[in-house]
């Protein structure tokens, strides 16, 4: 899919991963509407980034958040082509603890926020895509790329939640693919790393520079502009369909 003119919704669009991608989005020539629940830095990312930016206050967990989003990008821009899911939360926790058992409350919020709120979105975005006219030779009305981690394969002590949260959002990939071919819509899914977000960024340096030597190479945490292209390939390549790819510098994490 050519990127330029296209409308895209990007979950957690106002830090991280999600703002790196938008802002490779517009420079693409796409218009992109950030879901995101923090509205000073989504008002402050539309300031920066101009007239082909719009913010929509959306909690990926609920259905009604979700439909007013679309309905805020399909009225401003007329249409959805592109869906980035973001957003996430990845408190650690062990399974069993000095205070007891993990409350089975925080693990339903990692899973509501990372995993049915990735499902949430896409679905709704998916559905506002099946009324696009065909955009390619191939039908292709539009993509949608997820965001799991590395944690789904090999995730670390205190990643139960996390892990298992990210684990559906690579498990789901190809049977949604499957679901959504004859719509001529495409997914895929990125399975990051360590990543120089600012849930890094609060680290102490002695810990980053840890976890940087865990990586093969290059050793280093990845950035946000290497997450976006990435998912910039993903959407302007055809035929990718259904896939995950880590993106991770070669890392296999340690159990801790």
């Amino acid at each position: 899919m050519d990127i330029k003119d296209k409308v895209a919704v990007v979950t957690g669009g106002a830090s991280g991963l999600g703002l790196g991608t938008v802002r490779s989005l517009v420079e693409k020539g796409a218009k992109v509407v950030i879901f995101d629940l923090n509205e000073t830095k989504a008002n402050e990312v539309c300031e920066e980034l101009g007239g082909n930016v719009a913010y929509a206050n959306v909690d990926v967990t609920s259905e009604a958040s979700v439909e007013a989003g679309i309905k805020t990008a399909v009225d401003r821009f007329g249409a959805v082509h592109i869906c980035v899911n973001c957003a996430g939360i990845a408190p650690p926790q062990k399974t069993v603890g000095r205070a007891g058992a993990m409350p089975l409350e925080n693990f339903k919020k990692v899973i509501d926020v990372n995993l049915i709120g990735t499902f949430n979105t896409l679905r709704l975005a998916a559905e506002a895509m099946t009324k696009n006219e065909p955009l390619t030779d191939d039908g292709e009305r539009g993509v949608i790329i997820n965001t799991a981690s590395v944690a789904a394969f090999d995730g670390q002590m205190g990643q139960a939640a996390y892990g298992a949260s990210k684990a559906g959002v690579a498990g789901m990939t190809l049977p949604i693919a499957r679901d959504l071919s004859s719509y001529g819509i495409r997914i895929n899914t990125i399975a990051p790393g360590l990543f120089r977000t600012p849930m890094a960024e609060g680290l102490p340096e002695n810990v980053i520079e840890k976890l940087e030597g865990m990586v093969e190479f290059p050793k280093r945490l990845g950035t946000p502009t290497e997450y976006a292209s990435s998912a910039l390939f993903l959407i302007e390549n055809g035929y990718v369909n259904g896939e995950v790819i880590r993106l991770d510098g070669g890392i296999r994490m340690q159990p801790r």
